[in-house]
């Protein structure tokens, strides 16, 4: 269950010490873009440390990596994050590849695979989304919206950003993983009113949750990809329905059938898995 995930820059002593407070359910240290070049490596040794900080939380830690920077993935591997955001990617076999690389470190150190999450940054990326979802380890994709804006040279707007998004989810959604995003850009973070707007609308759509830049919107991440209290009433409301009627039936003016009862079982095992509920 991952509705929020915060980018913290992995060379912020600052920022690192209080990632742990924040409720995301997942942080994200940074060594790409938020990291000047000047701090990388010492960002990259500092990894051990920063996980361990940032973990205290109960958050599962991804580290994103500089694309194709294979000290980045294995010194993330060394200090025990959960798994990497690969940016850039344009193949399966960039995953693949990775993956090889990690599996002799990890077998060394006794712990389990890293997973990854793949971040699709240029149109040719979104049109062999599909094939890139079959890559091994991978359980996310995500779009890199900033990074398609320009090279598409258009401007990030939440009309650019629909339909790549949307396809980049949908090739997610038929490999069986999740799908991270919002239909507009993560970088404005200061309309609050827009960013749950936008969280409301992409949980219509199926997205699972959505990458964060400021932890003022972990909340508000959390809350728009949770069921809320009415979605979980119809829920439950269409089960007792359906324990009592066989094929097809009616519930609030509206007709029910398998479909839909699968989907009253989805909101509430999300519900029972927030709320910690066995």
């Amino acid at each position: 269950m991952i509705r929020s995930l915060l980018y913290v820059p992995a060379h912020s002593a600052r920022f690192i010490a209080k990632a742990h407070e924040r409720q995301a359910d997942a942080i994200v240290l940074d060594l790409e873009d938020a990291v000047p070049a000047e701090h990388k490596d010492a960002a990259r040794d500092d990894l051990a440390a920063s996980v361990a900080s940032v973990r205290r939380g109960g958050a599962v830690v991804f580290v994103r990596m500089n694309a194709g920077n294979a000290s980045d993935a294995i010194a993330a591997c060394r200090a025990g994050a959960d798994g990497l955001f690969v940016p850039k990617v344009q193949r399966a076999e960039t995953l693949t590849e990775l993956g090889l690389l990690l599996d002799p470190v990890e077998h060394e150190l006794g712990r389990g695979a890293m997973s990854f999450v793949a971040l699709l940054e240029d149109p040719a990326a979104v049109l062999d989304a599909r094939a890139i979802a079959r890559a091994p380890r991978l359980i996310a994709l995500a779009l890199g919206g900033e990074d398609l804006a320009q090279v598409l040279g258009g401007q990030p707007t939440p009309e650019v950003l629909h339909f790549p998004k949307l396809m980049v989810h949908y090739a997610a959604k038929a490999e069986g993983l999740l799908s991270f995003g919002l239909l507009r850009s993560a970088a404005d973070f200061a309309d609050h009113t827009a960013i749950e707007a936008a969280a409301r609308e992409a949980k219509a759509h199926g997205f699972d949750g959505a990458t964060c830049v400021h932890p003022a919107l972990v909340p508000l991440l959390n809350k728009g990809f949770s069921p809320s209290a009415e979605d979980v009433a119809w829920a439950e409301r269409v089960l007792a329905a359906a324990a009592d009627n066989a094929g097809a039936f009616v519930i609030d003016g509206r007709m029910v059938d398998a479909p839909v009862v699968e989907r009253a079982k989805a909101v509430l095992g999300r519900y029972r898995v927030i709320a910690g509920e066995p």
